[in-house]
């Protein structure tokens, strides 16, 4: 007679074939995920998995089949701007929501030392992942490096110089192109750009595609560069270009954060916005509304970005070879009050 006190015997696969009528081979391979398991005897396998409260031995199933089920999440932010930066939480959410659908688990790891990118190291080196998807990396990083040499499956977030791997993002020279065309054809004079970030490709290609919009009137010293895409650095920005040409009568804000930093320091010195000085941003996020007025801006689509790359690095995680050609994904000009 068996006590309430006896442990209760785990259920096994001899049991889920046993309420199934499947053999235990065909168990086996459907927990796999393996083909050749018909519709009949996977309901049936579902059904007694139910049935019986069999709990899959996932460590043992990734021991023989070499896989961790987890994927690094890498931004190379400061802690601070991770928090504040709703496109990179777009991002993180919709990779997440990808890996998740495919049960996987989702490590975050954020870059902002080189201590940081000692210890991110270690941990890749040490196989506690099937892949990679970065975000924010930067030309020459140290990161990319240790990837590369890894030979691990990754995906980048935006395309980084120098970086020969797989990546999906959008045409931020474009795109920028197109929000600065707006400013101009307002009938704005004096154009300026507080450009942030151009240590990355998006930073960099936001002030070509500003050059581009401008083309024979772009003027150098309208353009104030800032480390980062944060508020704090948009008011920054903002004060110096004031400083240089109080005539300036239209800006371009490499994020909307940025825009949104600007236009406290051009409320804060009496300036109307967009009767004064016309503003737009990148990215359309949540700074975006939040501000008053409402900016002007390029949609980036944070989420479709994130799960983008995390289809990407599943088909490569699969035994598929990386993709050679980028994804870019559309980003439109969104029209608000600020211009």
């Amino acid at each position: 007679m068996t006590s309430s006190a006896d442990p209760v015997r785990p259920a096994t696969l001899h049991d889920v074939a046993r309420a199934s009528g499947v053999s235990r081979g065909t168990v086996s391979r459907h927990l796999n995920g393996e083909r050749y398991v018909s519709e009949t005897a996977r309901v049936a396998i579902e059904q007694a998995i139910i049935d019986v409260g069999y709990v899959p031995n996932t460590a043992a199933r990734n021991l023989v089949r070499r896989r961790t089920q987890a994927v690094a999440f890498i931004v190379h932010e400061p802690h601070a701007l991770f928090l504040e930066d709703p496109n990179i939480a777009g991002i993180l959410l919709g990779t997440n929501t990808a890996l998740s659908d495919a049960d996987y688990q989702m490590v975050c790891l954020i870059v902002d030392s080189d201590r940081d990118t000692q210890r991110v190291a270690r941990y890749l080196n040490s196989g506690f992942v099937d892949g990679a998807i970065v975000v924010s990396a930067r030309e020459n990083d140290p990161v990319s490096r240790i990837i590369e040499k890894l030979r691990i499956p990754a995906v980048f977030v935006g395309h980084p110089r120098g970086v020969d791997a797989a990546w999906v993002g959008i045409d931020n020279r474009a795109a920028a192109a197109s929000v600065t065309a707006r400013l101009r054809d307002t009938g704005r004079q004096r154009i300026g750009m507080i450009a942030a970030a151009l240590d990355r490709d998006s930073g960099t290609d936001r002030l070509a595609g500003f050059r581009d919009a401008l083309g024979g009137s772009f003027d150098e010293r309208l353009v104030e560069s800032v480390p980062l895409y944060s508020y704090s650095d948009g008011v920054a920005g903002m004060r110096a270009l004031l400083e240089r040409e109080p005539r300036l009568d239209g800006v371009f804000a490499a994020s909307d954060a940025v825009a949104a930093g600007a236009l406290s320091v051009l409320h804060a010195e009496g300036r109307t916005v967009p009767g004064d000085v016309g503003l737009v941003g990148f990215d359309d996020s949540s700074w975006a509304t939040r501000t008053t007025p409402q900016l002007t801006t390029v949609h980036q689509p944070a989420a479709q970005l994130g799960a983008g790359a995390a289809a990407e690095l599943l088909h490569q995680i699969g035994g598929a070879p990386a993709s050679t050609e980028g994804v870019i994904l559309d980003c439109p000009v969104v029209l608000r009050e600020s211009a």
